[in-house]
């Protein structure tokens, strides 16, 4: 009895202790979130009813950009001019009207021809305004001519060349469809509603613009706790509010904004009851189309992989430290907002920016033909050096939210813009690095754009700088994540195999993910073994990556636990894929599943579905290709390699696809042509120099052909392979010293493999019959 007390106290303890255990992990992730109340599930109540008892909030977020973030078209939302004005783009006239309060625009439409359209909705309030028509199938599409509010005036979104109405972004494609583009994050309580048989919509919302419930969840049981009487209210967590959003760390909050301000695919409808970021979205990693190298916005990405790099956000500081969170307007102008935290007289200073004030005196910056380059005062804000910004959508300025000590150097070294460039144009990028080393003492300290810059070009020696980035948690996650990718780049052999098991353990949910989706591209061996415990992640995004690499052959070698485990999984996975079924990757990644799964016909129904969607998407051809390539329809599949190789020069993986394609078809000379181009865009891939060389040999270039094969070995130097190859050459060859010297190289790295010594042995009986 006495050891089953003990054991009793153990247990309690156990309990005890797990409790706060469990709620620093919550805490550390920022996750304050319960989809469930008491009483039963939370529903969507509207702002009206939130403004009963929160007057004061609602009169500032009453006009302000999330209140007009969608509207119904009437006289008081529509901004533009629609009395009889006409706009002229590409050649193109189009003509705004209006007609028994309603608004018209005629212009180019489905297919290229002129028609009438009607708005339904405007989109947005300031600085520019777009409007949304209702198609067929529940689609509302964005015209490509916008209002701009502060000019008064119209604009094409487009303005450079007209695009093709075949193209993706075309007005009336999916590119610019407000369902599946843009309703998530104007709108509150989105319901996407896709059905992928049918490819139409059923999208609903409970308030049509940004509303309270937007970012405080369904609020139905908050309010029926509020309307009991004061002394009949029960003591209840964070109000039966769904989602906590005081007394929360930075990160918490920052999460609370991501579903909208950051560049993502989601994983299905936004429910404000996900416990992690990474069970509705996945953000984007700093990819060379996203951002440049030294993760300075590129494209736009709406402030979340920003905000997540800088200091700010690791030392705590949140959106609502700068941000009203109902008007969003700065909670202080100019560079007080900064000196809420930053002391005045060391930062706002002429010792910390070295530029003159705003009013004092002076002229203004000129260019060498005298155009106003910038302000007196200009340098002294605090944003124009750590946040500086690119034009968005032709009007929109929007700030980088990665608040960074501008860095001419890194410009000098991997071509990145900096601040001082942007107003000093008529000065050189030297000129500006020389500028803050005189201010600041020489020092060139180390970042992380130079090895993702290097990575992105797969050099040789940025492997090892990838793999400490990618394991290092001093960095930012997403730094880190974007490291793993790159690592992608070069040969499995190459890479440090603990660095992805390590980061299939990270706590932090992207590293996870990132590491399932490296290692099932990889092809490496023991993958099962690897990936079968993320089926168990509590991450929806990790969990679906899992059984997703894990599908086909993989999932045989599964425990009976496992598989149950994998096929729930699975089906997540394809939920959230028909989820983005009207998205080429949604049809892309269901594709590719039913051609691990031995679905051929699925396979390419989605492949094509993928390209109507996108006749663009080019991984989409490229895997159809190969399905073509699988069944022997070698025709259909060199058309399409040729069109993905003749649309995207800079793709030399295709290149080399299509190379060894041709050779094995017998066209060598065509071959050869894809090959070296592939061999000199990718001169890190080894096994691309090896099929080069071997196709080299065959057309008896055998210079060549050994400058290959000593590529390859450059960068793999005990690859038996590649050692054969040269060996077998120089045989060829009857240049037999040289041979003995790669077969040696072949014993001396792998003594236990027969084969280089059964080559030595060949070369001595040759060496001997030819004295």
């Amino acid at each position: 009895m006495r050891n089953w007390r003990i054991a009793g106290f153990l247990a309690t303890l156990v309990i005890v202790f797990s409790i706060p255990i469990y709620y620093f992990r919550i805490e550390k992730a920022g996750v304050f979130r319960t989809g469930k109340v008491e009483g039963g599930t939370a529903t969507f109540a509207g702002s009206l009813k939130c403004k009963e008892c929160h007057q004061k909030e609602y009169d500032k977020w009453l006009n302000s950009n999330h209140d007009h973030a969608m509207d119904v078209a009437n006289e008081k939302t529509v901004l533009g001019d629609f009395k009889t004005a006409i706009f002229q783009a590409h050649g193109i006239i189009s003509r705004f009207s209006r007609k028994d309060g309603r608004f018209y625009v005629y212009t180019q439409g489905p297919e290229g021809e002129m028609g009438d359209f009607e708005v339904s909705y405007t989109f947005g309030w300031f600085p520019l305004q777009q409007y949304l028509v209702p198609f067929p199938g529940g689609r509302l599409q964005c015209l490509p001519i916008a209002w701009d509010v502060r000019e008064k005036k119209w604009y094409h979104l487009y303005p450079k060349e007209p695009l093709d109405p075949k193209d993706w972004l075309y007005w009336t494609n999916a590119g610019q469809n407000w369902n599946g583009m843009c309703a998530e994050c104007h709108s509150t309580n989105l319901k996407k509603d896709y059905d992928i048989e049918t490819d139409t919509y059923k999208t609903t919302w409970s308030d049509i613009d940004v509303g309270c419930e937007a970012c405080h969840g369904p609020g139905s049981r908050h309010v029926q706790w509020a309307e009991m009487p004061d002394m009949a209210r029960p003591w209840v967590e964070n109000y039966e509010l769904v989602v906590k959003t005081s007394g929360i760390a930075s990160r918490g909050q920052v999460e609370l904004c991501a579903p909208c301000h950051s560049r993502r695919a989601a994983l299905g409808d936004y429910t404000h009851a996900e416990a992690d970021l990474l069970d509705t979205l996945l953000p984007s990693l700093l990819t060379e189309d996203l951002y440049f190298s030294d993760g300075q916005i590129l494209d736009e990405v709406y402030v979340y992989g920003s905000f997540t790099q800088s200091k700010m956000y690791h030392r705590d500081v949140r959106c609502s430290d700068c941000h009203d969170v109902h008007s969003l307007k700065v909670v202080k102008e100019g560079n007080t907002l900064c000196l809420q935290c930053h002391r005045g007289a060391e930062y706002d200073s002429r010792e910390h920016h070295f530029h003159k004030q705003k009013g004092e005196s002076g002229d203004p910056v000129k260019s060498d033909d005298g155009r106003v380059l910038f302000e007196v005062g200009i340098g002294a804000e605090c944003v124009q050096c750590h946040m500086p910004g690119r034009t968005y959508m032709g009007i929109h300025y929007r700030l980088d939210h990665s608040l960074r000590i501008p860095r001419p150097d890194l410009s000098t070294k991997i071509g990145t813009p900096n601040a001082c460039n942007r107003c000093h144009i008529d000065k050189t990028v030297q000129w500006s690095a020389d500028a803050i080393t005189r201010w600041y003492g020489p020092g060139n300290r180390p970042h992380y754009g130079t090895i993702i810059e290097k990575g992105r070009k797969r050099h040789p020696e940025a492997k090892e700088d990838l793999i400490r980035l990618a394991a290092d948690p001093l960095y930012p996650v997403i730094v880190r994540a974007t490291a793993l990718s790159l690592l992608t780049g070069y040969p499995w052999e190459d890479i440090a195999a603990k660095t992805f098991e390590l980061a299939l353990m990270d706590d932090e949910a992207l590293i996870r993910r990132t590491a399932v989706e490296s290692l099932s591209r990889s092809g490496a061996k023991g993958q099962t073994e690897l990936l079968a415990p993320l089926l168990y992640d509590p991450v929806a995004a990790v969990r679906m990556e899992a059984a997703s690499a894990l599908a086909g052959e993989p999932s045989k070698t599964l425990s009976a636990d496992q598989r149950k485990v994998f096929q729930k999984a699975l089906q997540e996975y394809i939920g959230s894929m028909e989820y983005a079924g009207d998205f080429a990757y949604g049809r892309y990644n269901l594709a590719n599943l039913c051609a691990v799964l031995n679905r051929p016909a699925e396979a390419i129904r989605n492949y094509e579905a993928a390209l109507k969607i996108d006749g663009l998407f080019y991984p989409a051809k490229v895997n159809l290709t190969m399905l073509y390539h699988s069944k022997g329809e070698n025709e259909k599949a060199e058309g399409l390699f040729r069109d993905v190789v003749d649309s995207h020069p800079e793709l030399y993986d295709v290149a080399y696809s299509l190379g060894l394609l041709l050779a094995e078809l017998g066209k060598n000379e065509e071959a050869l042509e894809y090959l070296v181009r592939a061999a000199k865009g990718l001169p890190a891939r080894s096994r691309i120099q090896y099929n080069l060389g071997l196709l080299l040999q065959k057309l008896h270039r055998d210079s060549e052909a050994e400058s290959a094969f000593r590529s390859a070995l450059n960068v793999e130097p005990v690859n038996m392979d590649y050692l054969y190859a040269l060996a077998g050459l120089y045989l060829n060859l009857n240049r037999l010293a040289e041979a003995r010297k790669v077969a040696e190289r072949m014993v001396s790295a792998h003594p236990e493999q027969t084969i280089g010594h059964e080559l030595l042995a060949l070369i001595e009986r040759r060496r001997s019959a030819g004295k």
